[in-house]
């Protein structure tokens, strides 16, 4: 066991798929994530030492540990044109877009710069395992995983997110400090999003396998000290509630055109004379109500299907290529009974109660039980093993998004 926690580079293994949420956990310096959740979730910051202890068993052991994917690695996902990634110099603050040939990336030891790389659960596996371990926290909230590669100096500025963020140490040390000022304002003179006023309220110097959580309205900086320097920054999502609404009210009125009911004309036998034709009927106000209360526009359950479709789509950037030569639907029987099924690493799968929504899909909407017990497995476990036949139809939504892409063995 020891051998595998201090294998070099380390390899974060994945998470239980039943989290022990009660017991205390290293990640978190020793409580439970419930205990964290009381405590901090969305309420203060907490500097975790040790909370990946490998890199201290390796010290103690004489052995330097390196993170799970080197400068190489990340430079190489950079120039990537399917990655996110984006590079951010000072004296004199500036900022570009990739993908970045290798040949225009700093040298690791060249001071005051940043590379970013977002969503990288979908580029390498050991990212995709470190999120694994956050799944106490509903997927509904996560946005990603993103890796911060930089040279002694290098930061983004004194800044702050709308945003819950766990901050791990992977590679190098980082100086953070921390303010919990109400001025929140931004330099209008700077190409970056960098407060105008930070005034410094706790420091610490973080090594790799430390961590810092930190919820939103928390202003921050964090300042590389040595080459190479490595920040894993797990985040999660808040939408406005104006974004949530708007969201949920678009996708109900589609559904609205698979009701024929609403194809009737209103009608009006028994409007009266009336001595204010200017005002809108009262005989149509008190039908519309009647339709708004029999499709129960005015229950939350009705927007909710529309709310969780639209936190289940994926980012804007995400591609999803049909496998090369998609199996048939009896050979794809075959093989879930005998392969593990997994989401694509940048497909979302959401569930509201037996409903299963994936890619801002219902995919268990008028689908067989079978095939909705599938899809609920691979909601709440992310893969599906040894799944018997599914119900040999073509328009089977397991088999569907299989062949766009959404599914992968």
């Amino acid at each position: 066991m020891t051998s595998f926690y201090l294998s070099n580079p380390y390899e974060p293994p994945r998470a239980p798929k039943t989290l022990p949420l009660d017991q205390p956990w290293p990640l978190f310096g020793g409580i439970s994530p419930q205990s964290f959740m009381k405590t901090y979730w969305h309420k203060k910051p907490l500097v975790i030492r040790g909370a990946i202890p490998a890199f201290k068993l390796a010290q103690n052991s004489g052995i330097k540990l390196m993170s799970p994917l080197s400068p190489e690695e990340l430079f190489k996902i950079a120039g990537n044109p399917d990655s996110e990634t984006r590079l951010i110099q000072a004296k004199p603050w500036r900022f570009s877009s990739g993908p970045y040939p290798k040949k225009s990336l700093p040298n690791v030891n060249r001071p005051d710069w940043t590379l970013l790389l977002q969503g990288m659960e979908a580029h390498h596996l050991a990212a995709a395992n470190v999120l694994s371990w956050f799944r106490f926290i509903p997927d509904a909230r996560l946005d990603d995983l993103m890796i911060s590669i930089a040279g002694p100096g290098g930061g983004v500025g004194p800044h702050f997110d709308s945003y819950d963020v766990f901050l791990i140490q992977m590679a190098g040390r980082r100086h953070w400090r921390i303010s919990e000022q109400k001025d929140l304002s931004l330099n209008p003179k700077l190409p970056l999003k960098i407060l105008k006023n930070f005034q410094v309220e706790q420091e610490w110097v973080l090594e790799p396998g430390d961590m810092l959580y930190l919820p939103p309205q928390i202003a921050h900086d964090g300042i590389a000290m040595d080459a190479g320097c490595q920040t894993w920054s797990v985040g999660f999502r808040s939408q406005s509630f104006k974004e949530l609404l708007q969201e949920g009210l678009w996708r109900l009125a589609e559904s609205l055109e698979d009701l024929p009911e609403l194809e009737k004309y209103f009608a009006d036998p028994k409007q009266k004379a009336s001595a204010r034709a200017e005002q809108l009927p009262e005989e149509l106000i008190k039908q519309v109500a009647t339709k708004l209360q029999a499709l129960k526009l005015n229950q939350v359950e009705t927007f909710l299907p529309g709310i969780t479709a639209y936190l289940s789509e994926p980012k804007q950037q995400a591609i999803f290529a049909a496998p090369d030569r998609p199996l048939s639907l009896e050979k794809f029987n075959t093989a879930i009974a005998r392969k593990i099924l997994k989401p694509h690493p940048q497909t979302r799968i959401l569930s509201l109660g037996n409903s299963v929504f994936c890619n801002g899909e219902n995919v268990t909407q008028d689908q067989p039980k079978d095939i909705q017990l599938a899809w609920r497995k691979l909601s709440s476990q992310k893969d599906l093993v040894g799944q018997q036949r599914v119900h040999n139809k073509d328009v089977s939504s397991l088999y569907v998004a299989y062949k766009a892409g959404w599914l992968v063995f």
